[in-house]
Parts: C-alpha cells; sequence; structure tokens
C-alpha cells in the first residue's frame, strides 16, 4: 500500500520532574540512544532503529504529562494541505517555526477536543540506524536496557473523544480501527485509531480530565524480547502497572510500567496489520476486561485512574 499523508508517529515531549534521573532511565533502563540538548535544557532521543534525529524529548517541570504528540508527514506539500483541512474542519492551526525543535522543520500545532496539543511535521533530520545502508547487520552492538525499536504510540484520556475522532478522520485520514462500547451499548469509552497499516498508531479513553496522558509506547520486535524486558525492570527496580500480557484489543503483546516521574510507559510487540478494507472490531462492555488484558479478563484500578 502506497503511503500517503500522515506516515506515522513522530516525536513525544514529556514533562519530567527530575532531569537527570530521566536522562539516565531512558538511556539505561529504556535503551534510548542520547540525541542532543537544546537550549532550553530539552533531552532528546531516539530508539535504535528509528533513523530519524528524535522521537522522544524530555522536559523538566513541576508535573509529569504530555506536552505534545507529533506525527510526521510524507512532504511540504502534504503538511500544507493538511493544514487546510484542519482548518476546514474549524480547527485553529499554528506554525511553530523549524528550528525550535532541535533538527526538526516547520510544525503544524492543533489542539483537538480532548485537550490534547498534536503536531504535524514533514522534516527532521536524518541520523540512521548506525547500521548503514549497504549490506548491514541485524542490529547494532552498543544496545543498552531493553533496547526498545521505535516509538510506537500512545494513549490518551481526555473529554471529547468523538469530536477528537471526527477530526482525525475527516481531516488527517485516520481510520477506526477498534472500539470499546460503554454499558448503553452506543457511547464509545476508548477508540484506536491508525494512520499506517499497524493496529493503532493513537487511541482515546473517555474521561473527565482533558489532556491528560495514559502512556507512551515503545516497540519490541518479539514476545522474548518483551520478556527479557520485564526482567530489566525487576533488576532496575522499575515499578510495574501490568504485565507481561497480551491485549485482546489489538492482540498485542504488552507490559506496562512508569518512569521516574510517574509517566506510564508501555512495551509492546506483536498485533495485527490493518488495511483500509477491513471492518472495526467492536468490544461490549461485558467483555471490556478481556479486552483490554486477555489473559486475567479484568482491568485493575491504577489501569484505569492513574494518568500523568
Amino acid at each position: 500500500m502506497a503511503m500517503t499523508g500522515v506516515l506515522r508517529p513522530g516525536h513525544a515531549q514529556l514533562r519530567v520532574l527530575d532531569i537527570e534521573e530521566s536522562i539516565a532511565f531512558y538511556t539505561d533502563v529504556l535503551g534510548l540512544k542520547a540525541a542532543g540538548r537544546d537550549a532550553q535544557g530539552r533531552a532528546y532521543f531516539k530508539a535504535w532503529d528509528e533513523h530519524d534525529h528524535a522521537s522522544v524529548i524530555l522536559r523538566q517541570a513541576d508535573h509529569a504529562g504530555l506536552d505534545f504528540f507529533g506525527f510526521k508527514v510524507l512532504d511540504v506539500a502534504t503538511l500544507d494541505l493538511l493544514e487546510k483541512g484542519l482548518q476546514a474542519q474549524g480547527v485553529k492551526t499554528e506554525r511553530i517555526p523549524a528550528g525550535e525543535l532541535m533538527a526538526t522543520g516547520e510544525r503544524v500545532r492543533f489542539t483537538v477536543p480532548t485537550g490534547h496539543t498534536l503536531e504535524l511535521y514533514a522534516h527532521k533530520e536524518r541520523v540512521g540506524n548506525g547500521l548503514g545502508l549497504v549490506n548491514p547487520d541485524a542490529w547494532p552492538d552498543d544496545l543498552k536496557g531493553m533496547a526498545v525499536t521505535r516509538m510506537d504510540h500512545c494513549l490518551l484520556y481526555g473529554p471529547d473523544i468523538d469530536g477528537t475522532r471526527s477530526i482525525l478522520e475527516k481531516a488527517l485520514d485516520f481510520a477506526l480501527v477498534e472500539r470499546v462500547k460503554l454499558e448503553d451499548g452506543e457511547t464509545d469509552l476508548a477508540i484506536w485509531l491508525t494512520t499506517s497499516t499497524k493496529a493503532h498508531d493513537i487511541a482515546f479513553v473517555r474521561h473527565g480530565e482533558p489532556g491528560k496522558l495514559h502512556h507512551l509506547a515503545f516497540k519490541l520486535d518479539t514476545w522474548e524480547q518483551v520478556l527479557r524486558a520485564a526482567d530489566i525492570m525487576s533488576k532496575n527496580k522499575v515499578a510495574i502497572d501490568i504485565g507481561p500480557t497480551r491485549h485482546g484489543v489489538t492482540r498485542g503483546l504488552t507490559i506496562y510500567f512508569f518512569d521516574p516521574s510517574g509517566n506510564r510507559l508501555e512495551t509492546f510487540c506483536g498485533g495485527y496489520d490493518w488495511y483500509p478494507d477491513m471492518d472495526t472490531i467492536k468490544w461490549t462492555w461485558d467483555e471490556v476486561g478481556k479486552g483490554i488484558f486477555y489473559h486475567a479478563r479484568q482491568l485493575n484500578d491504577r489501569f484505569l485512574s492513574v494518568v500523568s
């Protein structure tokens, strides 16, 4: 399938309480590669198998959470076209100049009805994955910690998930992959959306407070690597929320855990391939536990209530 329009999740900026402690955690435990610091003191990182400059930015603040989540688009012409599409849906956009974020071109920023700040951009400096483009090896020699391969998706909590879904579908051509219904059988509790062939690139849960982060997810290639990540978490006394386990929704294999500031993260592998001719999967309220945690078939209070 030709990839056009919005290509994939590209970057996320997280707020952390102690920047130096967080830098050590994200490099030594999660296994990201440091990509620099800017004049604002923000720290930049990339997963080893990402080719662009950085996908995770950390900013010191007095409370944890997500500043913004960005998607890379095909080119500058596409960026201009998608901004017009957002404006046609009544969405106010803002242009962030090139260079405000290290090694990143001009960004189109907007706020969705769940209260989250999203961005689109067309350019980020390409630095490669360290393996080269001619006769590359399978992996580099300097991997640390869990050695996640990419920043994969996020789950966001906010009030108007219907309005947010409408904007992402109509203006940016996202597709609804799966949904969980509330007890009335009509209202969506949660939605999973994709802009690629993955089972999801972003998801939303209906929640009273706007602008909340449930988790930022990082991809691993195999179930064995997810299990190894659990060992690394235990060895480093990382606070684990739940897992290793499987989702019913998307069929992904998962562990949820917390960074030192209380931001929930996920290591994730698997999930099915999605194509535009597929139908949306629906989960009913009586099976929501199985949908989220396929093995335990029930939710824990912390997973539902703890956000940053």
